[in-house]
């Protein structure tokens, strides 16, 4: 833990803040407070008192309580920054206490205030309607996943709501709406949705969306044995409610479990824990409830409650295999031991601290099949019906105690569910989690498969093989991080999280469990905030050991863990890749890049990340200095470009969105185009520039076409509510899409997908050959000299896997240049074309984050001779390829942990 010297009065020691002039961690403070103040007033009071050490102006005006934990004389206060009133998104300070013999002194601080802001927080000029419509538009392209999907004409299943304004601490700052939001995936996936979207409030450009369903992680394994039997079951305590009673049921491992319930007056005995009650006060404290919602859809379960559900229940007080099997003894019974491990071991009261009712909804489906996963909602326990390889998410304890875990971090650090906090967040689930597994079931830490994370999932497989993550697999930042754009795993949550929780488990096999848990949830609950980062949560354990009175030995224990893990100051900067970097750390994720003809097109903002995004344009070889194309403005202009000659790109306004463009080589930029809505996937050739849009209402899409020289617009399918059209491209005047329509069969209309030309001269339309009954999902297209290419899918099924397909614009000749069965599939996910050669987003649709299920680029020759090879061996993310001229392709590569223009002239060939 690097010390700094801090203005003013220095404490004994303290790490500095990066971006801002508040240190970002204090420790070794003896400083007396205000003893007869609230814990709360007391710590905006020390703040006061030391400006010259914090920079924090106004204490009692900027921060605002969230909260103050009091247990064995030690008080931990958090206090949320606001500016000129609104909420900074991760802005939080903690202040550290002791109050003995009727005196308060200050140990210690920790946390982020953003000192650099300086924006207005005036009435936006986007409205809260206008931000949930983009909101919407952001989640509609987002989940789309590259495809266009049947039967796609429902009602959108998406619906959005205001939580507020928020400023992102980038730079200066950014103003944004807070839209939630939720609904499912797809109709014909049903997958719950949940997703945090943050809408720049000038300009109406959503900027950051990440999921708010903290889920265990995607199915791969388990079955485990039982090591605990009944006479060392669960030993509920007593209470004096009346009406609590114990019974038995009987656990997936066949362990038969004590189990705490409530008999009502209809005489069914239901599953009501009240036995954490105090018999003194048996009308008051926690409730644990589980509820039976088998068949009822996850997504009806997603921050909101089934309607009708209700707690399972029996008419004896011995519940029966139905009761097992449905997972509800396990949720049960697990439940009670998450509240136990938490209140015997730290003195927490509940997931909340505060005694708060637990509740578990056990048996969800995703659209009427098997739902495996569960997940934290912010408020309860979701987990999934098991089917097929899996047992119910329940039937596993580590994953009991991971989800509710989440709850913990939600009410203590509240660490942000996306890159390494949110990384963080889910190792620290994990590692309190296999805690709980660990003591619950009485495991021994010696052995190899202890580390596991649901091994006992799984109907058939051995726990190795089910396992969805291992605490001793020993990864670490220089050899495993993955990088992640924000497109898949909330920007590698699961992907990286066992970098650090596997530090924590070193820690708790080289010290023990009682002394390891001390260290990792004092650092939890009182050092760390909510944007901490690997190095962040270093320091926070190493502080709270050394708070607790750690010896030299152990304090060298920890640090080596970390060090072993890689989780080192400045490891960031160590991570190589095998392209060449046109621009570092562009600060997007989702816009994408445009090229061709030796030129590329690419949003950017500042290094701090809170100017709005510009559009540049350089040569693809590196050489020379990008130049700014588009106006800095104060609007986001993105899904930028250009064929070499015009650039061209979305700019986005509080009141919609103009479709711009500019000769590369010099000239006024002019808008040729509007949208009312979102607007995506932009692409010029010549005069023709085509792009989607999308109506929030119902989801539909539709492609739009402009001629430059002539000002003639259109759109391919006449705008009308039965078609769908999307992921355009075009060349010499020719517009390919992907189109969803419906055709008349046996009398009634039935929904097709196939891929159509359009003639943008003539305004002829050419449907591509093939059985548009058959196929279930068209990816991308593209248009090179050799014809149209596209993505096609005909079983949904099978991972992910689709054809390649080609065709002369007017359909003749059509050849699969990639089978969809081949021994050697790819999951395409995107496409782009030059003359010489077809570059492949391959994302297979796997159960697991791992680098190899991460998109990556495969190039094929445009006859399909040769097959696909590999266009880079890096690390991480590969997306939003561009090709230029030859075989040189470009893309965002998130490798290094940031999002990077990169490129390579050829393909690397096999990895």
């Amino acid at each position: 833990m690097p010390a700094v010297a801090a203005s003013g009065d220095a404490p004994a020691e303290a790490v500095a803040g990066t971006g801002t002039e508040t240190p970002a961690l204090v420790t070794g403070l003896d400083e007396a407070a205000d003893a007869s103040a609230s814990p709360a007033d007391a710590a905006r009071g020390h703040l006061a008192a030391h400006k010259g050490r914090y920079h924090i102006a106004d204490p009692a005006k900027d921060l605002t309580a969230l909260g103050a934990e009091s247990h064995g004389g030690q008080e931990t206060v958090r206090l949320q920054q606001k500016y000129r009133g609104v909420e900074v998104l991760g802005g939080q300070y903690v202040v550290r206490m002791e109050k003995k013999d009727g005196k308060r002194t200050v140990t210690g601080t920790s946390g982020r205030y953003y000192t650099e802001l300086d924006l207005d927080t005036v009435e936006p000029k986007v409205t809260a309607d206008k931000a949930v419509e983009r909101a919407i538009g952001a989640v509609v392209n987002q989940l789309g996943a590259g495809k266009l999907t049947r039967p796609g004409q429902e009602k959108n299943p998406l619906t959005g709501s205001e939580q507020g304004l928020v400023v992102l601490p980038q730079g200066a700052g950014v103003l944004t709406r807070h839209i939630t939001v939720e609904g499912v995936s797809g109709p014909a996936d049903g997958t719950p949705v949940k997703q945090e979207v943050y809408v720049d409030a000038h300009s109406g450009f959503p900027l950051l969306q990440y999921s708010g369903l903290q889920t265990f992680g995607a199915t791969a394994g388990a079955t485990g044995a039982a090591t605990e039997d009944a006479a060392t079951a669960d030993e509920a305590g007593t209470t004096a409610v009346p009406g609590a009673v114990q019974g038995t049921g009987v656990r997936y491992n066949g362990q038969t479990a004590t189990l705490n319930l409530y008999k009502g007056a209809d005489g069914l005995y239901q599953m009501i824990d009240y036995s954490k009650r105090a018999p003194e006060t048996p009308f008051s404290g926690p409730m644990l409830v589980t509820y039976d919602a088998r068949g009822r859809e996850a997504s009806s379960a997603s921050g909101a409650w089934p309607t009708g559900i209700k707690t399972f229940s029996n008419t004896t007080p011995d519940f029966g295999a139905d009761a097992t099997n449905a997972g509800a003894v396990d949720a049960h019974w697990g439940a009670g031991k998450v509240y136990d491990f938490y209140k015997n071991h730290f003195g927490r009261k509940s997931l909340d601290g505060k005694d708060g009712y637990m509740y578990s909804l056990v048996g969800v489906v995703s659209n009427g099949r098997p739902y495996n996963n569960a997940f934290w909602d912010g408020q309860k326990m979701v987990y999934g019906q098991g089917g097929g390889d899996f047992r119910t998410f329940s039937a596993d304890t580590d994953v009991v105690g991971h989800e509710m875990t989440h709850g913990v971090v939600q009410h203590s650090a509240n660490l942000v569910y996306v890159g390494q906090s949110g990384a963080m967040n889910e190792a620290l689930a994990d590692y309190f989690g296999n805690a709980i597994d660990v003591e619950a079931n009485g495991l021994d830490m010696a052995d190899p498969d202890t580390a596991l994370l649901g091994e006992d999932l799984c109907t058939t497989a051995a726990p190795r093989d089910c396992a969805l993550r291992d605490l001793d697999d020993g990864a670490t930042t220089q050899d495993d991080f993955i990088g992640v754009t924000m497109r898949g795993d909330n920007g590698g949550v699961h992907l990286n999280s066992t970098i650090f929780s596997g530090a924590l488990w070193d820690i708790r096999q080289a010290l023990g469990g009682e002394l390891a848990d001390q260290y990792v949830y004092r650092a939890l609950s009182a050092y760390m905030t909510p944007l901490d980062g690997f190095t962040d949560g270093r320091n926070a354990v190493v502080a709270a050991a050394t708070e607790l009175g750690a010896t030299k030995a152990q304090l060298g224990v920890v640090e080596q863990a970390f060090d072993d893990h890689g989780i080192v100051d400045g490891w960031e900067r160590r991570l190589g890749v095998d392209s060449d970097t046109l621009i570092d750390d562009v600060n997007i994720y989702s816009t994408g890049v445009g090229a061709g003809g030796g030129r590329y097109a690419v949003s950017r903002s500042s290094v701090s990340g809170d100017e709005p995004f510009s559009v540049w344009a350089g040569r693809t070889d590196g050489r020379g200095t990008a130049q700014l194309v588009s106006e800095n403005n104060g609007d986001y202009n993105v899904y930028a470009d250009t064929d070499g000659k015009t650039v061209v790109w979305a700019q986005y306004t509080s009141s919609g969105v103009r479709i711009m463009a500019r000769p590369v080589d010099g000239g006024l930029a002019e808008q040729i185009g509007a949208s009312g809505t979102e607007a995506w996937g932009l692409s010029v050739d010549g005069d023709i520039v085509v792009f989607t849009q999308v109506n929030p209402s119902n989801g539909t899409q539709h492609v739009t076409w402009i001629n430059m020289a002539t000002g003639k617009t259109g759109l391919v399918d006449n705008g009308s509510g039965q078609f769908n059209t999307a992921l355009p491209s075009v060349k010499d005047g020719v517009v390919a899409y992907a189109k969803l329509y419906p055709e008349l069969v046996n009398g009634s209309f039935q929904y097709r997908l196939g891929v159509e030309t359009y003639d943008t001269a003539t305004g002829v339309k050419t449907l591509m050959p093939g059985d548009g009954a058959t196929a279930k999902a068209i990816g991308q297209t593209t248009i090179s000299d050799d014809g149209v290419f596209w993505l096609r899918d005909e079983n949904v099924a099978d991972g992910g896997k689709t054809s390649l397909e080609r065709a002369a614009t007017d359909g003749s000749n059509p050849v699969t240049l990639l089978p969809e069965t081949s021994d050697d599939p790819v999951y395409g996910f995107e496409l782009t074309s030059s003359d010489d050669a077809v570059t492949i987003t391959s994302v297979p649709a796997a159960t697991w984050w791992a680098n190899a299920t991460l998109p990556k680029l495969f190039q094929i020759a445009p006859d399909g001779k040769g097959g696909p090879v590999r266009v880079s061996c890096n690390r991480g993310d590969q997306v939003y390829p561009a090709a230029d001229d030859g075989r040189r392709v470009l893309w965002i590569d998130g490798t290094t942990g940031s999002t990077d223009l990169v490129t390579r002239p050829r393909p690397a060939g096999k990895c």
